[in-house]
């Protein structure tokens, strides 16, 4: 006889009435024989120039040592932005195809901007997982909409239902490196120590990375791994060990031209770039150095110092993961890939900033206070990111930023070390390449195919082509000839060695736009604008143009502002679509894209079973740098808005009794933009107060009830448990008054996309 299995109807074996007249059979579920482990590490914000082996005088050895024993990739190009280029390195597919056209926070309601990877494009963990690799995920994820990214999920988009089988990280766009959020797997977890115990987040990551490498080589040695490591750097916020900011003091008091002539001129004697290269002009709103003024320059050379010291601390972890990996024996034969996702940042402003929420607030930094607080920068008391002018010195020799089309947004770093498989180690690789030629690269040099089908779901082709030929033919081209960008309007088409491409202003027309041409392979910085002389050849860029955003469900292009497409992505169901939250904890950690808003004031009730000597926190929302707390102290209910360390303390004038007791704290909004304070135990008034200026965006860092593991305030020590039962915390918000609410959306918008 001959039976199918429910479970298996398409089993190979043979099943009959019995064991002896059926014939069994295991599926091999092992990986292509001879594959390498792979590790992938993606930097954030991370500028062409900023790597030493890629012409900066920044300190980053280990990354040199991947550099000079691998492959430099000069002609590697990203979307611009983070979100969109992680969709491309992990699924080998454009980002609007997949649905990830900008910043993963939002849905607007097309497919090309559902804030997530659609399942008919499987990341390269879910291949390699179904063949035999262990997967993991370290670091910085964004791959999922912000209103997912709560304990109560779903869970669809987290790292383990996209192919990882263990993640430790963060979620959004960027986090604290001091008081980091994590996530580990599917739940919130406290940070292991605090920073005066030496906890930095880029540590953290390495560690965890480590250890689960030790397991998988421990405990099933003949399983290859994928390690995709994500760290926060070099995003905002800028924040290093101290004595990795001492070590660069003083080593940028020359200013960005200086540094950005002599990071040009080591890239043309490492050959990074051709002799002939010209450096891009300044970009518009990059003043002189020798223009500002003493305590600009002052205030600038610090916040570049910060960004250096965490990136020679990056490559110092970088450096532990390359010894472990030697120590055990696997170095040589891990497929390494280092890469970036952008370009340097354009979001601290022309000046820099010193605590970047001010910038969503519409405050403008404080030049003198800045002044007296740069002993600051760069530690647990900042979140500070640098000014155009070190942006611009970041992309060297390029113009523009992140979030542009320019090369200053889209060529970026990229090394291969793989000393089985690379050949000339130490050369350089010029060929055009994108973010989509990774997860291809990957899959080739393992030994598999892109699969058709993944969990059931039919794929989208892959976009990308290997990189493969390039590891051992210096001059093999890649097997495609064009490549498209598009971000917030902006464009860009790359063809047989020309690229066209367009600045474009939001809500302007399309076909006003001023497209530029330039002949790439002979003009690496874009700086010879050949529009006037090819008109011909560059209508035909821009009708290819047309056709590859057809092709790749760029349609519609969306120009509106943040703004309006934060606005249309809102709907029914979304964290901020109510007026009221009722919380019962102990919960979860909540992310701030999922906490109550604080712009139009609130009102939190507390309703508590108190007991003697009962100290601790009940509301904690934000950090050191900007947020709100209210606690218990010696008996007395406290209430602190800190707004970037300028606190307005409310303390109750008599102590809570044992017993069941609502605390109450009312914030109500003036026509002045202060906030009235007023404390209620039981229904009595016990305090008020005043904020001088209620904030817009309080802080990029969540909430916690029960505990402070971030603190707010300076007179309480991290994690200051609350002993006593929290039965629930409600939070009542009035509406929207109409003069606030598009400056509010502004500010929320304007946050969410520095996160990238």
């Amino acid at each position: 006889m001959s039976y199918t299995s429910p479970s298996e109807p398409q089993f190979p074996g043979k099943i009959g009435r019995t064991v002896s007249e059926s014939q069994p059979h295991w599926p091999d579920g092992r990986a292509p024989k001879g594959a390498p482990n792979v590790v992938m590490i993606v930097l954030d914000d991370t500028g062409f120039a900023h790597l030493g082996c890629y012409g900066s005088t920044i300190e980053t050895p280990n990354i040199d040592r991947l550099a000079s024993e691998g492959l430099r990739y000069t002609g590697f190009h990203t979307t611009a932005l983070c979100s969109s280029s992680r969709a491309c390195l992990l699924t080998g597919r454009n980002h609007h195809a997949v649905g990830i056209r900008a910043v993963s926070n939002m849905d607007t309601g097309y497919p090309n901007m559902r804030g997530a990877i659609t399942p008919a494009a499987a990341t390269v963990a879910e291949v390699l997982r179904d063949n035999g690799f262990a997967t993991f995920a370290a670091g910085k994820w964004h791959l999922a909409p912000m209103a997912e990214a709560t304990a109560a999920g779903p869970f669809r988009n987290w790292p383990l239902q996209k192919g990882f089988d263990r993640f430790y990280g963060f979620l959004q766009g960027e986090t604290d490196q001091f008081h980091p959020e994590l996530t580990s797997d599917n739940h919130f977890i406290d940070q292991p120590r605090t920073p005066e115990e030496g906890y930095h987040v880029s540590e953290d990551l390495v560690d965890q990375s480590i250890a689960w490498v030790r397991d998988q080589t421990s405990l099933a040695p003949e399983r290859p791994f994928f390690l995709y490591l994500a760290f926060g750097a070099m995003h905002a916020p800028h924040q290093a060990p101290q004595a990795y900011l001492d070590k660069y003091r003083g080593r940028f008091d020359q200013g960005w031209d200086v540094a950005r002539e002599a990071w040009f001129a080591r890239q043309k004697a490492m050959g990074v770039i051709p002799a002939d290269t010209a450096l891009a002009p300044r970009n518009p709103g990059v003043e002189a150095w020798d223009s500002l003024s003493d305590k600009q320059q002052r205030f600038a050379a610090r916040l570049q110092e910060a960004f250096a010291g965490m990136l020679d601390h990056t490559d110092a972890q970088i450096g532990r993961l390359a010894a472990y990996l030697e120590e055990i024996g696997l170095f040589e034969d891990t497929l390494f890939l280092l890469v970036s996702d952008n370009g340097a940042s354009q979001e601290g402003g022309p000046l820099g900033v010193l605590d970047e929420m001010k910038y969503f607030n519409m405050m403008a930094e404080d030049l003198d206070a800045a002044v007296e607080r740069l002993d600051d920068i760069g530690g647990p008391n900042s979140h500070c990111n640098i000014p155009w002018g070190w942006a611009q010195a970041g992309n060297t020799p390029l113009k523009w930023y992140k979030q542009n089309t320019h090369g200053g947004g889209v060529r970026d770093p990229l090394i291969v070390r793989w000393p089985k498989g690379v050949k000339g180690a130490g050369e350089t690789r010029t060929q055009f390449c994108h973010a989509v030629d990774i997860a291809p690269t990957i899959l080739e040099a393992v030994g598999l195919a892109p699969p058709t089908e993944v969990a059931g779901v039919r794929q989208i082709p892959m976009h990308g082509a290997s990189l493969a030929a390039s590891f051992i033919d210096p001059t093999a081209p890649v097997a495609r000839s064009v490549q498209y960008f598009e971000m917030g309007g902006h464009r860009g088409l790359w063809k047989d060695g020309w690229k066209a491409v367009t600045h474009h202003t939001s809500g302007a027309p399309l076909d006003q736009d001023d497209w530029e041409l330039y002949h790439l392979d002979q003009d690496f910085s874009e700086t010879n604008n050949l529009a006037a002389a090819e008109p011909e050849r560059l209508k035909a860029l821009v009708a290819e143009w047309w056709s590859q955003a057809e092709q790749n469900g760029v349609l519609p292009i969306d120009d509106r502002g943040a703004f309006e497409l934060f606005r249309a992505s809102r709907r029914p169901g979304m964290p901020t679509s109510r007026r009221r939250f009722i919380y019962r904890p102990p919960i979860s950690h909540i992310v701030s894209d999922a906490c109550p808003p604080v712009f139009r004031g609130w009102k939190m009730t507390v309703d508590l079973e108190h007991g003697a000597a009962c100290d601790g926190a009940l509301i904690s929302r934000g950090s050191l740098n900007s947020g709100y707390v209210l606690y218990i102290q010696d008996g007395r209910p406290v209430f602190d808005h800190n707004a970037f360390h300028d606190h307005a303390v409310v303390r109750g004038d008599r102590r809570i009794g044992p017993g069941r007791h609502q605390v109450e704290v009312l914030v109500t909004r003036q026509p002045d933009g202060s906030g009235a304070v007023q404390m209620s135990v039981d229904g009595a008034v016990v305090g008020t107060g005043v904020i001088p200026r209620m904030l817009i965006m309080i802080s990029s860092l969540g909430m916690d009830f029960g505990r402070s593991p971030r603190p707010v305030s300076p007179d309480y020590a991290p994690p200051f448990i609350y002993p006593g039962a929290i039965h629930s915390v409600v939070f009542d918000l009035p509406p929207v008054p109409p003069e606030l609410a598009r400056t509010a959306d502004q500010a929320e918008v304007a946050a969410a996309m520095s996160r990238q």
